[in-house]
């Protein structure tokens, strides 16, 4: 794949996702991420979710440290600022408040795509789609991705 055929998508990634993707190269997770380190696709994250992966792969993979730490420099995604208080109290009304400043984060970098696993908060109905973005898994974002790639017109 061209990465010139998809330069303008943007997926904001959760910390889920970033663990998951990690962990196994052979799962939908990891495929998103090999899609934004290859230049395909954009990936972005927030402080928040680039501090609570580390705080979480240091608590739960210890051994795993170093091999996260040169991932995140490889993968180099673009790290937008946290949301403001008054940006997380808007999305604590469509969203459990511990989420809240993941939807706020990726509302505010303007993505087209929030990519998570989590179920239970992100992918109820309630926040199925937010504003310009919509809220998917891997697997979602992937055959999104591939309907996308299937259509474009040959560049070539």
């Amino acid at each position: 794949m061209d990465p010139r055929h998809f330069p303008g998508i943007k997926v904001f990634i959760d910390t889920s996702v970033l663990i998951a993707g990690l962990a196994s190269v052979t799962g939908g997770s990891a495929t998103v991420l090999d899609l934004g380190e290859a230049g395909v696709i954009k990936l972005v994250i927030s402080r928040q979710v680039l501090v609570e992966a580390d705080r979480n792969v240091t608590a739960k993979l210890p051994k795993m440290v170093d091999r996260f730490r040169r991932f995140m420099r490889r993968l180099s995604p673009v790290i937008v600022d946290d949301p403001s208080p008054t940006e997380i109290q808007a999305a604590a009304l469509v969203i459990h408040a511990k989420d809240a400043p993941i939807l706020a984060a990726a509302k505010k970098a303007q993505v087209d795509f929030l990519i998570t696993l989590d179920k239970k908060h992100f992918l109820s109905g309630k926040t199925g789609i937010r504003g310009r973005f919509k809220i998917v898994t891997p697997g979602e974002f992937l055959q999104t991705f591939e309907r996308l790639y299937l259509e474009r017109p040959d560049q070539d």
